[in-house]
């Protein structure tokens, strides 16, 4: 399952994707991550489908993840589903008007993480033809 982790700074990428293994959770596919470092990468990798699974960094720089899950959400057919990583839990509401469909903050807990991003990857494989 294809997993698309965006942050502009590396070690944010690198700690995303140690926390998501090669999977998060037994019962999901292996993870095929992905890391994207700008917001025209992101979109022209969305463009192309074959994305199953996001996980966006909302400090990214100098597009952050909640507006990029917002304009994905409105103008993405079928948007994958989104893993919004927040700066802070009590901005839990700016991931509510992204849309997003799953947050977790910073500090990255690395457990909290695999948790939230394995029942969007359960929900997509579900839904996912066969």
């Amino acid at each position: 399952m294809k997993v698309v982790v965006y942050s502009h700074d590396a070690d944010t990428r690198a700690e995303i994707r140690l926390a998501i293994g090669r999977r998060p959770a037994p019962d999901v596919p292996e993870a095929e991550v992905v890391e994207v470092a700008t917001e025209p990468a992101l979109f022209r990798l969305l463009d192309s489908g074959g994305v199953d699974v996001m996980v966006l960094d909302g400090e990214a720089q100098p597009a952050g993840g909640i507006g990029i899950c917002r304009q994905a959400k409105d103008e993405i057919y079928q948007c994958p589903p989104v893993l919004l990583v927040i700066g802070r839990a009590d901005d839990g509401w700016l991931a509510t008007w992204s849309r997003a469909d799953a947050v977790t903050s910073h500090p990255i807990d690395p457990v909290a993480l695999a948790r939230e991003l394995a029942g969007l990857m359960r929900a997509r494989a579900a839904i996912a033809p066969r």
